[in-house]
């Protein structure tokens, strides 16, 4: 069931102190039930990774839909493993000896980036039976089409290209990760499944697993689940003895509640004018900038190929400016209903995947507060922060 996030919010918005992440707790488990049915519909395994999404308050209710999550470094496995209370699929693309024993205790699968690495730590990680060990694969193919975030663009210190493969697996690999999507659907891992195929055939008869990686974004509106299911069958029928993993993190968090800022002044210059907002683009919303992507702002028109001259002339129409002194903190433009003033609130939509996770104290701007709109409709301050975050980060 999909809630509606306008709803939802507005009987409390304008008492919300900001800035403030909201969490939506029914389009939580919405999500998550739809993650929950593909994955028995299809005979897979659904992990979420914490590299999208680690809000760990919440997964006391993640832990009744999936049974792992997976981690990409000792501190993420602990968290797995300690708050979500599993050990986790961990990869890294290089693991460090002073911390290999403790990722081993934290994890029940452990990938490895390269041979290399493999052939240094293994010895003592075949030590632990109660660990499955794999390797990460480099397709060389993908549809990703930001080359900051494509791991397979041509000099990719990601994985093995099919032709390093030595032509006998090392002792102990039982498993492959191929992760080469971000917000991709099913027909894109259709292709992908026919590169593996291709390329890597020949070892998969000899693996138990095989971890299809993260971008599967099954909790879009138009992704086309019934496809993905029917494909996921099919190649499971073609490698019985596979057991199949898939490990988005967007899709866990997507479209699950927004970043709520206020207007702290208005300022124009050559007849641009900017609203200076308490939150900043680089700290608290980086993706907007790397990817780039003008996020939806609730009650504006989103105006992102708008010229300078043609924002002058249209009424209502902003930049929304960081409160950072970096000098592209802002982005724009969008058009409003009537014109902004101070004490204003702006509401960022779907704010929940690749933010709280990504943050920082850049000038020593304050974290959001991060609350949990529960299915009750009370609200739930799960952290505040405050100087002395800041200052425990500069000691």
């Amino acid at each position: 069931m999909r809630v509606d996030v306008e709803k939802s919010v507005s009987s409390w918005l304008q008492t919300l102190p900001t800035p403030a992440y909201v969490v939506e707790q029914r389009r939580l488990e919405a999500n998550w039930s739809l993650i929950a049915q593909v994955a028995a519909a299809s005979g897979v395994e659904f992990v979420m990774s914490f590299k999208a999404f680690a809000l760990w308050r919440t997964f006391p209710l993640l832990r009744q839909y999936i049974s792992h999550v997976s981690a990409a470094s000792p501190d993420e496995a602990r968290l797995g493993f300690e708050e979500f209370g599993a050990p986790c699929y961990t990869y890294s693309p290089a693991y460090e000896a002073d911390t290999f024993v403790d990722v081993l205790k934290w994890s029940s699968h452990l990938t490895f980036n390269s041979l290399s690495q493999y052939a240094r730590f293994a010895p003592l990680a075949r030590q632990r039976s109660d660990v499955s060990l794999g390797l990460r694969i480099n397709p060389g193919y993908s549809e990703i089409e930001t080359l900051l975030y494509n791991p397979c663009a041509p000099g990719s210190r990601f994985g093995v290209a099919a032709q390093q493969m030595p032509d006998v697996l090392p002792e102990g690999i039982e498993g492959f990760l191929c992760h080469n999507h971000c917000e991709n659907d099913s027909y894109a891992l259709e292709r992908t499944l026919n590169v593996l195929e291709e390329r890597f055939g020949r070892w998969l008869g000899g693996l138990r697993w095989l971890n299809l990686g993260g971008g599967h974004l099954v909790t879009r509106s138009d992704y086309d689940t019934a496809h993905l299911i029917s494909l996921l069958r099919a190649f499971r029928e073609h490698h019985p003895s596979l057991h199949i993993i898939l490990e988005p993190g967007s899709a866990f968090g997507w479209q699950t509640g927004p970043l709520v800022a206020s207007v702290c002044d208005v300022v124009e210059n050559a007849g641009i004018k900017t609203a200076v907002l308490n939150v900043s683009f680089t700290a608290h919303m980086p993706d907007c900038l790397e990817m780039p992507y003008h996020p939806t702002v609730r009650g504006a028109e989103t105006l992102p190929l708008l010229t300078i001259a043609e924002a002058k002339k249209i009424p209502c129409v902003y930049r929304l400016g960081g409160n950072s002194c970096l000098s592209g903190d802002w982005m724009g433009y969008w058009r409003f209903d009537k014109p902004l003033d101070v004490g204003d609130k702006i509401v960022f939509e779907d704010m929940n995947h690749y933010t709280t996770v990504k943050t920082t104290t850049f000038n020593g701007i304050r974290h959001p507060a991060i609350y949990l709109l529960q299915t009750d409709g009370r609200l739930k301050l799960l952290r505040k922060y405050s100087y002395e975050d800041y200052r425990a980060r500069m000691d």
